[in-house]
């Protein structure tokens, strides 16, 4: 294994996960990763981001709704398993440092499957 930004990429999406779920997502990602690409899809649709979220603290409102949305589309990128596919940490800062409407009317019916393959260039 090369040793690169997109190692450190990678890492940041694990830390992204770990803080919005209060553990290490490994078991999530093991169940998204372990089968192929178009059920692995199928299992992150039936899976919705609030139920991932940390339950020991309420669930995010108002301007916080929208920052974990990108927070968790962000982790996914940055998780994607080709190298190439993940973004830059520039992109990175760059995406966390939009403003953007909140979405607090969506945010319960939300699945892991609408956060994956985002284009890094667009949120």
């Amino acid at each position: 294994m090369e040793v690169n930004e997109k190692c450190d990429v990678y890492s940041f999406g694990v830390l992204a996960l770990e803080v919005i779920m209060g553990k290490h997502p490994g078991d999530l990602l093991s169940s998204l990763s372990s089968s192929s690409s178009s059920s692995s899809t199928l299992t992150a649709q039936g899976i919705f981001l609030k139920d991932i979220l940390d339950q020991r603290l309420l669930p995010p409102r108002n301007e916080a709704v929208e920052q974990v949305v990108v927070v968790a589309k962000l982790a996914f990128v940055c998780l994607h398993t080709t190298p190439l596919s993940r973004p830059t940490m520039q992109q990175v800062a760059m995406i966390l440092s939009k403003q953007r409407p909140t979405l607090q009317n969506q945010f319960f019916m939300i699945t892991l499957g609408q956060l994956f393959d985002i284009n890094c260039s667009s949120s």
